[in-house]
């Protein structure tokens, strides 16, 4: 009787202690997800500092991934050292979901996503499509380039495709009888963007070009052409017709939409506190800390301004200041000329761009 009765006790104490597993577990989860919702709604992704993480980075081979080009090809191109690629970026106040692959592509299954900008929204691309490929490599795709200024890579196996459409001004130029006409006010090339799932949209670099490397010959603003004017206020009316199309062809509940920061250069040393640095040549490791010692450029707050009156819903991905910090990401000799060139505005891959890409992921709903 008394085994009998110690062996009711025992199964009750056994439910007691399942019970109260369950309900602390529960309770966990819950709590867990109620801090990731913070999180995600709360957290600056753009504070931090670069930390050394030879463990998780980089986040894919540059050497086996098919869809990296030759000028920011770092390794390949003869860099030796390689502590650039064993930093993660370290928001101050929270962490960064790992990229997953995977999960992003079932996420788009069947839909497509599209970098307009320019040539740093190919670095842009090609660090996401080599992060993608990475995480699945067996999986189908084709690759197709339309004239200089599309290409679309098709991942067959989950339907999803990821483009680049090489726009530099957002903007239109058109060649007329006068001359290649930079026209502030029209944006025809925005046809192209419609029906896109995701939008991610970057200008700045080319509007401070001059001479032979400017690709027009005059301003139109309204019904007046110009010879030329300050490339801030350009950059600034341009913003503006490019807002106006969002606010006109968007719909929020079909396409998400984001602008990219103005991606930064590293070409004098005193602008990280290192007068005799004449490049980003031979710049092994990041800024430590959080702040860039010459601050942030003015172009950025005049973005800034243009995307806090949008109507639409535009996520910005502000990406300038930790950039800054990364004065060793650059390609320098180890780009496209060789030892010819000097690129510290592009970014080696895998590098800096994979941030922004992961940043990107944290930021998707």
């Amino acid at each position: 009787m008394t085994n009998c009765r110690f062996s009711i006790l025992t199964k009750i104490q056994f439910h007691i202690v399942l019970f109260l597993i369950v309900v602390v577990h529960n309770f966990q989860e819950s709590y867990a997800q109620q801090m990731q919702n913070f999180q995600s709604s709360s957290c600056d992704y753009f504070q931090g500092s670069w930390v050394i993480d030879p463990l998780h980075q980089p986040l894919y081979n540059s050497y086996s991934c098919p869809f990296v080009q030759r000028e920011f090809n770092c390794l390949k191109n003869g860099r030796l050292d390689h502590w650039y690629l064993k930093y993660r970026w370290q928001p101050r106040s929270c962490n960064l979901t790992r990229f997953d692959g995977r999960s992003f592509l079932q996420k788009f299954r069947g839909k497509s996503i599209m970098f307009v900008g320019d040539s740093l929204s190919r670095n842009q691309w090609e660090s996401l499509v080599c992060m993608l490929h990475s995480a699945v490599p067996n999986a189908r795709y084709n690759l197709k380039i339309i004239g200089d200024d599309v290409t679309i890579l098709s991942i067959l196996d989950y339907d999803v495709k990821v483009m680049l459409n090489r726009n530099v001004f957002l903007v239109d130029v058109v060649k007329e009888r006068r001359g290649r006409i930079l026209k502030l006010d029209s944006i025809e090339g925005g046809k192209m963007w419609k029906g896109i799932d995701m939008l991610i949209f970057n200008t700045w670099h080319w509007w401070s070009r001059r001479g032979i490397y400017q690709p027009w010959d005059y301003i139109k603003v309204g019904n007046k052409i110009y010879k030329d004017m300050n490339r801030v206020v350009a950059f600034e009316r341009a913003l503006g017709t490019w807002a106006n199309w969002v606010n006109t062809n968007i719909n929020p509940a079909k396409t998400l939409v984001f602008f990219q920061g103005i991606s930064p250069s590293h070409y004098k040393g005193t602008d990280w506190n290192e007068p005799g640095a004449k490049s980003c040549s031979g710049q092994k490791l990041p800024l430590s800390g959080s702040i860039y010692p010459t601050g942030l450029p003015y172009e950025l707050l005049v973005l800034k301004n243009t995307l806090s009156k949008i109507k639409k819903p535009v996520k910005f991905l502000d990406i300038t200041n930790l950039s800054l910090l990364r004065k060793d990401g650059h390609p320098s000799i180890y780009g496209l000329n060789g030892k010819d060139g000097m690129d510290c505005s592009h970014w080696c891959l895998a590098g800096v761009p994979d941030t922004w890409n992961q940043i990107l992921y944290n930021l998707i709903p």
